[in-house]
């Protein structure tokens, strides 16, 4: 029986999702995806400079907020650590 003619065999539970894409370049069998053609008249919103500080602003301050409580917690471990050292 040659491959041709054999039929696939199709599972129940298989649903049709990739879970580790085989495309990858440098291989016999790449297929680069095929670009999306532009869509004319729609274009990225454009921000002002004033909503862009605004933007920047708030991402920096997330930043350092999660920043500021690694490090809250990092020299709350230390601390106990510490305590727990100079107790023995």
């Amino acid at each position: 029986m040659s491959r041709k003619k054999q039929k696939k065999t199709y599972y129940d539970d298989d649903d049709g999702r990739v879970i580790a894409p085989m495309n990858v370049e440098g291989m016999p069998w790449y297929a680069p995806k095929p670009k999306k053609p532009e869509i004319p008249g729609e274009q990225p919103a454009q921000l002002s400079q004033k909503e862009e500080r605004l933007y920047r602003r708030a991402a920096l301050r997330a930043g350092l907020l999660v920043a500021g409580i690694y490090g809250i917690c990092g020299f709350i471990v230390i601390v106990i650590i510490l305590l727990v050292c100079h107790a023995l």
